[in-house]
This record gives structure tokens, sequence and C-alpha cells, in this order.
């Protein structure tokens, strides 16, 4: 499946990614295939679908998702995880399917930590299974409009945020979200859960946002971010850059918002979250 970009009709091109990375990506794909073909249960079922997507083999993905899904029916893991990638391939309204049904299933079950299929620098996961339905649930609704149930999704998210990391990533959606509702009372009472010296390993993005908001940092200090690789200083200016528009954006500066909504489009990240609410902004944009 080729993801076409919804402001060109162009297909999107792979991401950057350096050479030990493409390999690391592809050997660990080629694991997958072992493990699965050795054994088909849900574990190798998950891990064969979320490896096939670190290398957009989306087709694929979605096919090993569907037959998981006949085979495991009451597996809120899968119906995450596809959901998670409906959001990538910008189909919004089956990903709030998944999710939904998911978030169901999940109700009633223990919460356990979901490992990470790139892990970070401490290899040390910072997410739960029910976190991430409901931060992309969450997603999936703030992407089509759906506000009120975002914000809802986000608080119930937040029960399952246990560590500075999750937190900084729930508040900061939660916030835009109240945002855009208008309940600036209730979003600035959200930023209280926030401190300069929380300990984060990969939220680093959402902190500085959140810093942002209030008053720490200035929008120009996020739209240049400085890391070392391409690949993270394009993944930051997605993520950084779109909180910044959309703040200008609930600060009735709307083409400064939109100014910079495609400076986002132009860091080519499309996969990033920041990189397609952008795009949803800009679609709207062009129409009003």
């Amino acid at each position: 499946m080729q993801i076409i970009d919804p402001l060109t009709n162009r297909p999107f091109p792979p991401h950057p990614r350096s050479t030990a990375g493409q390999q690391l990506a592809e050997t660990n794909l080629a694991k997958a295939r072992e493990a699965f073909a050795q054994l088909p249960n849900l574990e190798n079922t998950i891990w064969l679908g979320r490896r096939l997507a670190y290398l957009y083999q989306f087709d694929e993905m979605f096919d090993t998702y569907a037959d998981g899904i006949r085979n495991f029916p009451n597996s809120y893991e899968l119906l995450r995880h596809r959901g998670h990638r409906y959001i990538s391939t910008r189909q919004f309204q089956r990903a709030i399917g998944d999710l939904e049904q998911a978030a169901k299933l999940a109700a009633h079950q223990p919460v356990q930590i979901e490992a990470d299929g790139i892990p970070n620098r401490l290899n040390q996961p910072t997410s739960n299974g029910h976190f991430n339905i409901w931060y992309h649930l969450g997603l999936a609704y703030y992407l089509t409009g759906y506000f009120n149930k975002a914000a809802g999704a986000y608080e119930t998210c937040m029960v399952y945020s246990d560590n500075p990391d999750s937190i900084c990533a729930t508040v900061d959606w939660h916030y835009m979200t109240l945002r855009r509702l208008g309940k600036t009372g209730e979003a600035e009472r959200l930023l209280e859960k926030i401190s300069p010296e929380m300990a984060l390993i990969e939220s680093q993005s959402y902190h500085a946002r959140l810093m942002m908001y209030q008053g720490v940092y200035t929008p120009e200090q996020l739209l240049n971010p400085d890391d070392d690789r391409d690949e993270d200083r394009l993944l930051t200016l997605a993520t950084q850059g779109y909180g910044v528009a959309t703040w200008f954006l609930y600060n009735n500066q709307r083409q400064k918002a939109i100014n910079i909504y495609r400076q986002v489009i132009e860091s080519g990240f499309w996969s990033a979250f920041g990189y397609i609410a952008a795009e949803v902004e800009l679609q709207h944009a062009s129409i009003d």
C-alpha cells in the first residue's frame, strides 16, 4: 500500500533512514517472519504486523492483522495496533472503530507494559496497552474534529499515564483539545502537572510544547530543533511545529498558524502525528 498525500495526491516516499537502521529493521522483520512461521500465536502475529509497519509494508501488515483478528477475536492488542496504523494511513474512522472495540475488550484486563518495537535510548518502555488504546483513540477523535470525545478519551488516558513521558504526551494533546473547545481555564489547570525538571526518556518534544504553553520557551525556540541526526530533527520539527502552529491558531493568529503548518509539511516526516494533524488543518484551511 502506498500512502497518498491528500495535499498533493502523490505517494509519500519512505522516511530517510541510516543504513544501519534499515538493516536492523529488515533483520527484525526476517526474525518476526521466522517466529510466526514456526508458531503463529498472538504474540508473534502482533510482532509480525509491527515489524511490517516499520518498513511501510502496510498491505501485508493489514492482511496479517485481519487474519490475526479472525484467529484471536478477543485480542484488544491486535485492534490497538491496527487502529494505530489506520491513523498512519489516514483512515481515521476505521481507527476509531478498532480502538473503541479495543477499549471494550481491554476494560477488565490487567494493565501490561507494552514493549517498544524501536527501543528508546534506555531501552525502557514508557507505555502500557491501555494507555496506547486511549491515547490513539483520543488522537483519532481529534483528527476527525470530535473534540468532546477526544477530551473524554484523554481523561481516561491520564488514568494509565504512569510516568513523566506518558503524562507529557497525554497532557499535551488534552491541552490542545480543550483549547479547541474554548475551555481555556480547564486547559491551563492541566499544565499544573508539568514541571521543568521532569525526568524524561523520549517525550522531550511534548514537554517543550508544554513549556511553551507555560511561557518558559518561545515559539521560535521550538521551531529550530538542534537534533544531530536529520531524521530526529525532522521528527522534532513535525512534533513541536504542530504544537506551535496550533497555539497560534487558538490565539487568533490564523495565518501564522497556517504558515507553520506548511513548515511541518515541508519536514516530510509524514508518519508523525504532528504532521498528520497539520495535514488535516491545511485541508480544513483550504475550504474555509
